[in-house]
Parts: C-alpha cells; structure tokens; sequence
C-alpha cells in the first residue's frame, strides 16, 4: 500500500492520523491510495484444477453410491423369475460357460528311461605281436576274412629253433644214457650215491632244453586266440620284425560291447541285466536291444560320472567297432502310467498344476509330474484315470468357473460334446435374456444399463 508522504501509517489508521496531524501543520487532510498488487497466474492455475478434480471426483462417488431406483429394480419394465414362462426352472444369472478343449486322463507305457552317448567297443579286440625276433616266411590270411580259433596267421622262419630242437634232443639222449648206467652201477656199488644224482640231474637239465627249444619253435607261428574278423596287416613276407612288432589286428564282433557314462546320481537306478536301445547316426532308422552286462565300481572323479558296458547283438555285422552311439537305459518298465498332454500343465513356481472339469465346471488340482516323452507327461499324483482335464483355454479360466468343453477321445481321436450344467446354459428353444415374458436376475442390469443411458460406472473385469 502506498501512504501519504511524510506519515509513517498506511490504511484507515493512516488516515484519522493525518486527520489529527492536519490542524497542527496547516493544511487539509487527503485520502490515502490503496494498491493491491495481482495474484500470481500459476497460482490461479492451481487452484482452478483442484475444483475441476474434485467436482469429478464427487460426481463419480455420487453416481456409484446412489441407490437403485425402483422402478429400474422391479418395475413394470423389468421383468422377474416368478412372472416369466420359463417358471422356477430358468437358468440363474452369472456368466456365460466358456468354450475349452479337454481330454480324457489315460493310461499308456512310460517306461523311466536314461538318456546317454557312448561308443560301439568289440567283444574281443588284439593285435597280433611275436615273441621273438624273426623273418617272416608265410603269411597265411586274407585281409578282411574271418578266421578260426587257433588257425595260423603268420610264420617266422624257423630254421634256428629247429636247430636248437634237435640239439636238446641229443642231448637229453645222451643224459638218459649216463643215468641209466649211473643206476646200474650204484646197485652194484661201484659209484658213490652222489655220482648217481648228478646224473640224475643232467637227465632232468636235457629234458628243460628240449622244452625250451620246442617252445621257441612254437613261437614262430602265430595263431587266431579267438574267432574273429581279421583286419589289415602291416608287414609283408620277408620282413624281418622284433619283438612286439604291430602285425595285424583281429576283431570279434558278435556280440558288441557298448560303454557309455551316466552321472553318479542315476547311480542306484542302474544294474546289471538292465534292458536298453542303442541307435546310430550312421544307421538311421535303426534300433538295437541289449543288456547291461557290468558297471564299473570306480567312479570317475574328473566328471563324477560312472562308467556302464552292455552287449548289443550283431549277427548281420553292420554294427562296427567305434561307432557313436545314442543310448536308452530302461531303468523301470511301467505299463500303466498315467499321461497327459504338456499343455494341460499350468506351471507355477517349482509346482504343476491342471484344470478338471467337474459337472461342468472348472476344478483347480496340484498334480506330480514324472518324465515327459513325445508331447506326453508322465502324472504321478493328482489325477486319475478317466479325468478331464482342459488343455486349450486355461488362460480364461478360474477356479469354479462353467464350461462347456470339447473333449477328444485320446483312443479315437473324436470329438465329444460335454453338456454344461442347466445353471450354466439356457435350455434350447428358451427365448433370448433380457426379451419376452421371463428373464434372469443377471439380465436386469442390461435392462437397467438400457432405460438410464450409460452408466458412469467402470465396467468390471
């Protein structure tokens, strides 16, 4: 506010001061000017919201809490169970069933199965070496061809040890003589019993010579250990080879040995006799049986895993040894397990659970799952056979909420219709809701949502 020059006072006091002072100073007193300085714009803005929200506000609580009228309720022009044609039987109001898929609960094999890679090994696998130094003067097989128990494979000259034989023999002659006479003379006493023993002695060292000698010689021929398919040599007659010179390989492969590692937690689900499949990449379309034969006691500290070896049969020979395998170790038959589809499950934290449908309406069931195979789960607990349980739809349902299902028969591959309940569904021929003489309780908000325009109120989820 602006005051008078010289006053010290603004306003209405200012003015009966000056009053006052006037007289004494001469001159008449004048009015003071009052300025008011203008709101802030911002301010105004302000202000002017918060009366628009809160007349929405208040005009939104108004239309929600205000009591239905009467003659929208149970007027002339709503229309009540008692008075309709349908009588006492017409369906109650609620929502409508919603359309779903299900399936029946069946039972089929699912056999537990362990799922490894390993490795074709033969039964029997060697490669033929020498004992001794020689040079090789016949060579008795053909690469590829399968041989014998105990057929000549290879021979190394056996000239010298021949030689030898022969020498061991005139000499375990000549000891057999001496003894003879040694024992002749004893009984005579002509020699001393020590004479006698020494005799006796070299007799004994002649007969280790021969021995030795014809063992040499045995070692100059190189025979099959065991029937088998014999592979390709790497030497050639003439050659003159040590001891322990790689030869050639021999190859028993019927049956097979397949090795293959499981981690030590299926460790008690394996034993011995065991049925498995073996399939190959190379042989697609092909399927193997085999047992389990042996499992190996040490456990494999670089990868905690345990070594198994099973037999797979071969009689036609297309398997070979080194191949890759894929291996299914059946560790329990079961024949009777039951299944459902994987998208019946509805997963929830560490937890699976299904929808069944009861009487035409929705039941909610925790359920165990074993293994899956082939789009099947494996129910170990929750369900039993013959149930329903929805697989497509899930998404719109809740616990308690009618349905009206299509069920495929899992043995014919049909579709049936599952009635709903009458609650549920309007009898066939009765009159749309909301039209006619009758109409349900849950059709009196449609009438009253016609009659009085749009409502104010958020439609509900």
């Amino acid at each position: 506010m602006a005051a008078h020059p010289g006053s010290g006072f603004g306003g209405a006091r200012g003015f009966a001061h000056n009053a006052r002072l006037c007289p004494r100073t001469g001159h008449a007193p004048r009015a003071v000017k009052v300025a008011f300085q203008p709101m802030n714009k911002t301010a105004v803005a302000v202000v002017v919201i918060a009366v628009v929200l809160a007349a929405a506000g208040g005009g939104y609580w108004f239309g929600t809490q205000r009591p239905m009228p009467t003659s929208m309720a149970g007027g002339p022009g709503a229309a009540t169970p008692a008075q309709g044609k349908s009588g006492p039987g017409a369906p109650a109001g609620g929502p409508p069933p919603t359309a779903v898929e299900a399936i029946k609960v069946v039972t089929a094999p699912m056999p537990q199965t362990i799922t490894a890679v390993g490795s074709l090994r033969s039964d029997e696998s060697v490669t033929l070496r020498p004992e001794s130094a020689g040079r090789i003067s016949e060579i008795t097989f053909q690469e590829g061809q399968r041989v014998a128990k105990g057929a000549p494979l290879v021979k190394l000259d056996p000239a010298i040890p021949q030689a030898e034989v022969q020498q061991a023999k005139a000499n375990l002659t000549l000891a057999k003589a001496k003894f003879d006479r040694a024992v002749d003379l004893a009984k005579r006493s002509f020699i001393s019993g020590q004479a006698r023993d020494e005799a006796e002695n070299n007799l004994k060292v002649a007969e280790a010579s021969l021995q030795l000698a014809e063992a040499k010689l045995a070692k100059t021929e190189l025979k099959a250990p065991f029937a088998g398919i014999i592979g390709l040599r790497s030497v050639s007659v003439g050659d003159y080879v040590k001891e322990g010179a790689d030869l050639v390989n021999l190859e028993a492969i019927d049956p097979l040995k397949v090795d293959f590692r499981v981690p030590e937690t299926y460790l008690r689900q394996v034993q011995v006799g065991q049925s498995l499949q073996v399939t190959l990449d190379a042989l697609p379309g092909s399927a193997y049986d085999g047992k389990v034969v042996a499992v190996n006691p040490l456990i494999d500290a670089a990868g905690r895993s345990v070594v198994i070896r099973a037999q797979v049969r071969n009689q036609d020979t297309s398997l070979r040894p080194g191949m890759f395998a894929r291996v299914r170790l059946i560790t329990r038959d079961q024949a009777d397990a039951m299944v459902v589809p994987e998208q019946a499950l509805m997963p929830q934290g560490n937890e699976q659970y299904v929808f069944k449908v009861v009487d035409g309406k929705v039941v909610r069931a925790k359920v165990e799952t074993g293994q899956r195979r082939d789009g099947k789960v494996e129910v170990v607990a929750g369900l039993a056979p013959g149930d329903t349980v929805v697989t497509a739809g899930q998404l719109k349902l809740r616990d308690g909420a009618p349905v009206r299902a299509t069920v495929a028969d899992a043995g014919k591959g049909a579709d049936a219709q599952a009635s709903a309940p009458a609650a549920s569904a309007p009898p066939a021929g009765a009159p749309p809701a909301g039209r006619g003489d009758a109409a349900a309780p849950g059709t009196a908000n449609a009438a009253r949502v016609k009659a009085d325009g749009p409502s104010t109120r958020p439609p509900k989820s």
